[in-house]
C-alpha cells in the first residue's frame, strides 16, 4: 500500500512539476533576459506605459460590462431548462476555439465603418474602429465564455432547496438572487471576472484588426518585436507581465483570506 503511494505521489510530482516548468521558464526567461537599464527605459517611456494601462482599463470595462449580461444568462443556464439551450451554450464557446483573427473579421463586418451596427452608430458619434470602445468590444467578445462558465458553474454548485426556502420565507426572486444564491457563488463569479480580464489583457488579434489604434500592449509588444528586435519587446513584455502577477497575487491573496476567516467562523 506505502509502495504503491509512493509511486504514485512520484509519477505525480513529476508530471506536475513538468507542467509547471512549462509555465514558469518563460517567465523566468523574460525577467532574466531584462537589464535593469531597459526596464527602466520601459518605466519612463510614455507609449509603454500608456499602453499598459490602456490593456487594464479596456479589460477592466469589457469586464464590468460581461458582468451586467453575463451573470444573469449564467443564472438562467444553470437553472432553466427551455429548447436551445444546449446550442446557447455551444454558442457561447465558440470565441474560445474561433481563430481570433478571423473573430476580429465578424467583429469588423459588424461594428466597422459600414457594418451591422457600426454604420447605424457612426451617426451618432459611437465609433469602434481606431477608438478604445473597439478595444473593449474586442476583449469583450473573446473573454465572455470565461465568466459565463465560471458563474454557471458556481450558480449549479448551489442547493435549489436554499432558494426555495428563502421564498417560502418571504422573499421574492430578486431578494433571494441577491442575499442567497450570489453570496453562495461569489467565489465562482469572481474567478470567472479575474479570468475574463486578464483574458482581455492578452489579446491581440481581434484588437489589432478591429482597433489597431490605439495602441494596447500585446499591440505595442508585437510592433517593437517587429520594428527594433527581441532586446526593445522584452522590457515591455515583463511590465505586462509583472503588473498582472501583483493584480492576481493581490486577488489571491483576498480569496485566501476570506476563505480562512470564513473557516475560522465556521
Amino acid at each position: 500500500m506505502n509502495n504503491n503511494r509512493f509511486w504514485f505521489n512520484l509519477v505525480f510530482s513529476i508530471l506536475g512539476g513538468a507542467i509547471f516548468l512549462f509555465i514558469a521558464l518563460p517567465l523566468i526567461s523574460i525577467l532574466l533576459q531584462s537589464t535593469p537599464k531597459n526596464l527602466l527605459i520601459a518605466f519612463t517611456d510614455q507609449d509603454v506605459m500608456h499602453s499598459i494601462g490602456l490593456s487594464f482599463l479596456s479589460a477592466a470595462i469589457a469586464t464590468c460590462l460581461g458582468l451586467c449580461g453575463g451573470v444573469p444568462l449564467a443564472y438562467l443556464l444553470a437553472r432553466k431548462s427551455f429548447p436551445g439551450r444546449g446550442i446557447i451554450e455551444a454558442i457561447i464557446n465558440l470565441p474560445l476555439v474561433v481563430p481570433h483573427t478571423a473573430a476580429g473579421i465578424a467583429l469588423l463586418l459588424v461594428f466597422g465603418r459600414r457594418g451591422l451596427l457600426g454604420s447605424w452608430l457612426e451617426p451618432l458619434g459611437i465609433v469602434f474602429i481606431d477608438n478604445i470602445a473597439g478595444i473593449v468590444v474586442a476583449m469583450l467578445f473573446v473573454s465572455l465564455p470565461f465568466l459565463i462558465n465560471s458563474s454557471r458553474d458556481a450558480f449549479k454548485m448551489v442547493d435549489c432547496s436554499l432558494e426555495k426556502a428563502a421564498m417560502v420565507d418571504g422573499a421574492g426572486m430578486w431578494r433571494t438572487f441577491w442575499f442567497v444564491t450570489l453570496p453562495l457563488s461569489w467565489r465562482g463569479v469572481l474567478s470567472g471576472m479575474l479570468m475574463m480580464w486578464a483574458r482581455g489583457i492578452s489579446e491581440f488579434g481581434a484588437v489589432v484588426i478591429l482597433s489597431y489604434h490605439p495602441k494596447v500592449a500585446s499591440v505595442l509588444v508585437f510592433e517593437r518585436f517587429q520594428g527594433f528586435g527581441l532586446n526593445s519587446a522584452i522590457p515591455v513584455a515583463l511590465l505586462l507581465v509583472l503588473g498582472s502577477v501583483i493584480i492576481f497575487s493581490a486577488i489571491q491573496g483576498l480569496l485566501s483570506n476570506k476563505r480562512q476567516n470564513h473557516i475560522q467562523d465556521y
